[in-house]
């Protein structure tokens, strides 16, 4: 049984206690929904959350995994893949354009170490991941109308609950490439600064009640787990089939995103940053198989982007 652990207290949060979740709770709900290959995938996923450090505080919790990997190196340690850095708050947080992200005590917050050793026909579908990972989660804890904004911006009433931003990281002494993924989830924070009032709304708000931290964030983590391993594993399938030059199939993993995203029919700004310099106006007509956003023009011509952010019309 998972253990009856106190509300918002994930300094008992491990990997044992991970990994009897996905045992006692996430497998037998896939095992209900009629899902197949649950227990290979979260095999394959099985790294994620291998080690858990959870700090009372931190400014942010990136800079705190490159000096985990820093000085794991220089003890000449290896750093184990699916490492997990939380902290109840940060002080210096910030997401994409160095824009500041309010993380006061309440929230998940947190980076994931993933080794860069995904082929680059699957590394595209990485950041997928969690805002797939956090939507279910929220919808399964009562927020059901949850949806991801292109590519992981995670959405409820039409206002931001969570956002994830990864970026690359080379190590200094063995130079190992590692992704980082940073998380930030508005659960029980209710109180956001004036620029954030309209625009942000936390799990707490939307239920009109406090939110057990320890139960949403298992559940977020095992589908993290879940959809990784889902990586892992169509990637050696592809592999064994020969490993053509291009992966031309829609990938479950982005399949799954298009279930839970409400970005296809939308009409959007689009730019690189899309807050300080909008670039232009279209429809999204749909998200193609390396998940590039295709978007309908004016003028009925068509294009693909593969990097920037957008922003709903209103």
């Amino acid at each position: 049984m998972v253990p009856n652990i106190l509300m918002g207290n994930l300094t008992l949060l491990s990997p044992s206690v991970l990994d009897d979740y996905v045992t006692t709770v996430e497998l037998p709900r896939l095992k209900n929904e009629g899902l197949s290959h649950n227990a290979t995938l979260f095999r394959y996923g099985a790294c994620l959350g291998s080690v858990i450090r959870v700090y009372p505080s931190l400014e942010r919790a990136m800079d705190r995994a490159r000096e985990h990997i820093r000085l794991r190196e220089e003890s000449q340690k290896s750093v184990a893949n699916g490492t997990l850095i939380l902290a109840s708050t940060l002080t210096l947080s910030k997401g994409r354009f160095s824009r500041s992200w309010h993380a006061p005590p309440g929230g998940l917050w947190g980076c994931l170490i993933f080794a860069d050793t995904l082929l680059p026909q699957f590394r595209n579908f990485l950041p997928l991941i969690p805002g797939i990972a956090c939507c279910e989660a929220l919808r399964q804890n009562g927020a059901s109308d949850a949806s991801i904004r292109w590519v992981n911006d995670v959405l409820v009433e039409g206002k931001k609950l969570a956002g994830f931003l990864i970026e690359g990281y080379c190590s200094p002494v063995h130079k190992e490439q590692y992704h980082l993924l940073g998380f930030g989830i508005n659960l029980n924070n209710d109180r956001f600064p004036p620029e954030l009032e309209n625009s942000a709304i936390s799990l707490a708000q939307v239920l009109g009640t406090e939110v057990d931290m320890m139960s949403f964030a298992l559940s977020f983590f095992a589908k993290l787990r879940y959809y990784t391993g889902q990586l892992f594993y169509e990637e050696e399938r592809w592999l064994a089939r020969g490993g053509l030059r291009e992966y031309t199939c829609e990938h479950p993993v982005l399949k799954r995103w298009k279930a839970l995203s409400d970005t296809p029919g939308q009409r959007v700004i689009f730019g690189y940053d899309v807050m300080e310099n909008p670039q232009y106006e279209a429809v999204v007509s749909g998200v193609s198989n390396d998940c590039g956003l295709v978007l309908l023009h004016a003028d009925g011509t068509e294009s693909v982007e593969h990097s920037g952010e957008i922003r709903y019309c209103s």
